[in-house]
């Protein structure tokens, strides 16, 4: 039997057994240190009134209490109380070798941090994921619940999986109890590692590179001056999740097209099912195009077809229509490329040209979240002040000048919140720009756009979500939305 699934099914016994019916499995007896073993640095690990205490020592690597047993899927939860002068973390999904190891990534090749050096690992030194925590008053550096790539990549979230820093910093200064017990979360389910911090979401990003490990409660390597100071642990619990079928080596960070059981929570669905046409038609029909589009490997793209709006397969649209939602995609565009994503679609307004008036071709009416290769694109310096380029509002409101695309080629996340007129566009975890629909700003904006003849334009209760054919390649994968009271 597989490691992992041996795990789970005696997980599952115990839980049936020992510890009721809930799932979940205490990691800590609250009495001693059984089950777990101290690797790296040399810091003081003991237990005191049922919590785990490390204290930090000079003049030693980081050091790292961990357990005995590997863990691949599964929801973790923990309380902690951490000196603010002291970096600590938690480490899951991670390993340690007796000799020197040079990691390769998902392709085969060896692996290389964020700098684009090639990661070397030395013998005996734990490595793998870690949930930080991070909570300097001093350098005002709030980034509990980020996660950091010990030995490996460095910073995955905020850094090169997604995440902004000031963003995650501000909502981390608001959640942190500095004088107090915290509470971790973090949740790995396949591909998908996501992270709370005090109940509240922090990370959430796609990685594939290490299925399953250990964890480990990490005191940092600190100054002699710092010598001593403290974190504690307590309510170490687990939740192991089933097995899932590992992605393909040839497409790391592949979709999956699943939710969390935190998604499922807070509502979430699946708006498309990542196998079929079901819930989508074309923007012109009542079916879904016969050709243009395709759908692969979990993945569904438009194809090329010369770059003409929606002279290909055409702009396909959702069944059902939309009053205020939350809305989730990934995508990934090829060089020069020209998409979007539209909401409050109307099918049944014509296309209009960028002069304005009707068109006979085109694509459909709605608002739109702009997807865009703005090096390449003549669009991008078109319209008013960049209002035309990646994840603005189309022809209407610009997104931050300080936006995070990921390169050519790799995969995005666009999120779209709808609340009553309340609107945000939001990029790789970074909210780059909001709005309100029926606002004076906003009714002039529109009467200065490509859609000042259209009588109504964007002030509509409900409408369609719709994925444009540009006449570009395209793909979307991990599409999820959630309905607003």
């Amino acid at each position: 039997m597989h490691k992992t699934l041996l795990c789970y099914s005696i997980s599952l016994l115990l839980c049936s057994t020992a510890f009721g019916q809930d799932g979940w499995i205490p990691l800590f007896n609250g009495k001693d240190l059984e089950g777990w073993v101290q690797r790296g640095g040399k810091a003081s690990y003991k237990v005191e009134n049922g919590e785990i205490v490390g204290t930090a020592v000079a003049d030693t690597p980081n050091s790292f209490l961990c357990t005995k047993e590997n863990y691949g899927n599964f929801i973790l939860e923990l309380e902690f109380n951490v000196d603010p002068r002291l970096n600590s973390g938690v480490q899951f999904r991670s390993e340690c070798f007796d000799r020197p190891t040079e990691p390769k990534g998902l392709d085969g090749q060896p692996l290389k941090n964020a700098k684009g050096e090639f990661v070397k690992v030395s013998a005996n030194r734990v490595h793998g994921y870690q949930c930080e925590i991070d909570n300097d008053s001093v350098k005002r550096r709030f980034w509990t619940g980020g996660i950091y790539d010990e030995s490996r990549r460095n910073w995955l979230y905020p850094g090169t999986l997604g995440g902004d820093a000031k963003a995650f910093t501000e909502q981390g200064e608001k959640l942190t109890k500095l004088d107090g017990w915290n509470q971790l979360k973090i949740e790995a389910n396949g591909n998908a590692i996501r992270t709370w911090l005090n109940g509240e979401p922090r990370a959430d990003i796609q990685d594939a590179l290490t299925p399953e490990g250990f964890f480990g409660l990490q005191v940092h390597a600190i100054k002699k001056d710092l010598e001593g100071i403290q974190v504690r642990f307590r309510n170490i619990r687990l939740k192991p999740l089933p097995p899932t079928t590992p992605t393909p080596a040839s497409s790391a960070n592949a979709a999956t097209n699943t939710l969390t059981s935190e998604e499922v929570s807070q509502g979430w669905r699946l708006l498309w099912d990542g196998s079929t046409t079901k819930g989508w038609r074309s923007a012109k029909a009542e079916t879904f195009p016969a050709s243009g589009w395709e759908i692969k490997d979990g993945v569904l793209s438009v194809l090329p077809s010369g770059g003409a709006e929606s002279a290909g397969g055409g702009d396909i649209i959702t069944v059902e229509r939309f009053p205020q939602f939350e809305l989730k995609a990934d995508f990934k565009i090829t060089p020069g490329a020209n998409s979007g994503i539209k909401y409050f679609v109307q099918p049944g307004l014509g296309p209009i040209s960028t002069t304005g008036v009707a068109a006979k071709t085109g694509s459909a009416i709605g608002l739109e979240y702009q997807i865009l290769d703005d090096a390449l694109h003549p669009d991008a310096k078109l319209g008013l002040n960049g209002d035309r380029t990646m994840a603005s509002l189309y022809d209407l409101i610009p997104a931050s000048a300080d936006k995070k695309p990921n390169p050519i080629g790799e995969w995005n996340t666009a999120r779209i919140l709808v609340s009553g007129n309340h609107v945000e566009h939001w990029l790789n975890g970074q909210k780059v720009l909001e709005y309100e629909r029926g606002s004076a700003d906003y009714h002039n904006r529109i009467a200065q756009s490509k859609y000042k003849a259209i009588p109504g334009f964007g002030d509509w209760p409900d409408g369609h979500i719709l994925l444009q054919d540009h006449g570009n390649a395209v793909s979307f994968r991990n599409i999820k939305i959630r309905t607003l009271p």
